[in-house]
């Protein structure tokens, strides 16, 4: 196990602010992915690292420290998002939209246009693409995060993905017909 987390593990909290400052960065661009809200990233990162600090006893080192914080942010998200349902709070996404294209101005507009798409997407369905194809995880441990068959989450990830794709497609669509009206006429 590394020293700077066994150190953590018995009370240093120079150790657990060493832990913080290496992985909050990470964690905070992982949670904008699967948020699209940088507010709320931001809260979720801070809820993230003061579980770990509650939690990091629990830490067993069979994983990577950053795993484990993810699947802890996970957590806290998919936890989130269930009592936004439950009070029914799904307001404002247009202004969503309109903080996250600011924060990723510097991206070219095909990615701005993916990142439309994919924030389309059910959260249940955003999640795992996520997981799986920017952080690499396996189904089988997407599944155990959140608490699905390794099954149900390949099924959302490409049934996800067809729909990025359509959504994409009809933009392409959509801008090739009026130019061909314009040169039509």
């Amino acid at each position: 196990m590394d020293p700077l987390i066994k150190s953590a593990k018995e009370g240093d909290h120079l150790a657990f602010a060493m832990l913080f400052k290496e992985n909050y960065p990470f964690l905070v661009k992982y949670l904008m992915k699967i948020t699209m809200n940088p507010d709320m990233a931001e809260e979720l990162a801070q809820e993230t690292m003061a579980k770990c600090i509650q939690k990091i006893h629990l830490y067993n080192g069979q994983s990577k420290f950053s795993t484990w914080l993810i699947s802890i942010a996970t957590n806290a998200y998919i936890d989130q998002c269930r009592k936004q349902k439950r009070e029914n709070k799904w307001k404002g996404q247009e202004e969503v939209y309109r903080k996250l294209k600011w924060h990723f101005e510097s991206r070219n507009e095909e990615w701005n246009d993916a990142l439309e798409a994919l924030g389309k997407l059910p959260v249940d369905v955003r999640v795992p693409i996520v997981l799986k194809h920017y952080y690499g995880y396996s189904y089988d441990e997407i599944g155990a995060w959140m608490k699905i068959s390794s099954g149900t989450v390949k099924s959302r990830v490409h049934n996800g993905i067809l729909a990025v794709r359509r959504e994409l497609k009809l933009g392409e669509e959509t801008e090739g017909r009026h130019t061909r009206q314009r040169t039509t006429k």
